[in-house]
């Protein structure tokens, strides 16, 4: 399996209130419903449309306030994979920020798409650390 590790984020927020935002699918509604197609959740569960294939997803592991660990649902998305959001309390409003994936590709993929998921995760990281810190996208 590799791995790719995004860049750490800042975030200026004590870290159970990230994890209050980041463990549930139901919270991110108002955040992601414009900006995907067909975008449904509920607590543990999500799905949404990305360039014409349904997404799946549901929460594997929750550990308040340090990490919550996201997977492929049934019928969603046809590679292994675990995506971790980990959180690391520096201070009180000052809570580190990272994401983790693993996902099993094979030498042919890993060569043609395993750039773009390290860069994917990194925008993916600043995105949802600008957002939590109230940051307009540009």
């Amino acid at each position: 399996m590799q791995e790719y590790i995004s860049q750490q984020h800042r975030v200026l927020l004590p870290a159970e209130q990230i994890y209050a935002v980041i463990s549930r699918f139901d919270n991110l509604t108002p955040a992601l419903a414009d900006r995907v197609e067909e975008w449904q959740a509920d607590e543990e569960r999500c799905s949404f449309k990305a360039k014409g294939f349904t997404v799946k997803l549901r929460m594997e592991e929750r550990i308040e306030p340090k990490h919550v660990k996201i997977v492929g649902d049934e019928g969603g998305v046809p590679m292994d994979f675990a995506f971790w959001i980990q959180l690391h309390k520096v201070s009180e409003y000052d809570t580190r920020l990272r994401l983790v994936l693993h996902i099993e590709l094979n030498m042919m993929m890993k060569m043609m798409i395993g750039g773009k998921l390290q860069k994917a995760v990194d925008q993916i990281a600043e995105g949802i650390a600008n957002a939590l810190n109230g940051v307009r996208p540009a």
